[in-house]
């Protein structure tokens, strides 16, 4: 038996099975407390934020027919003396930011 051939096909075993792995498992997510300290230093490059939250769990969310899985948060901050709020939508698997929205502007009396 020659070595190089056992070696070799060692090597592809192993490169096929983790690629395998990652087909099957697929990719880990970030995590929430990463994600959060992301859109805090975000948000406060525009001023100091008062409070700030993110739901643990991720979720299904679909945006112009692509389906992600995500974390929802918010974001709470003053300006002016007024406290405006912010939720924002991150992709759980990469960290991208996918919407935010002011929700300061949508409450009700």
């Amino acid at each position: 038996m020659n070595w190089k051939s056992f070696l070799l096909g060692a090597a592809v075993g192993l490169i096929s099975g983790y690629a395998a792995k990652e087909i099957i498992y697929g990719r880990t997510n970030v995590s929430p407390e990463k994600v959060l300290e992301q859109v805090k230093r975000q948000f406060t490059k525009n001023g100091p934020i008062n409070g700030s939250w993110i739901h643990m769990e991720a979720e299904p969310y679909e945006k112009q027919h692509i389906d992600y899985l995500v974390y929802k948060g918010g974001i709470s901050k003053n300006n002016n003396g007024t406290t405006e709020q912010f939720e924002f939508i991150v992709d759980a698997q990469t960290g991208t930011l996918l919407d935010i929205r002011s929700l300061s502007n949508e409450l009700v009396s």
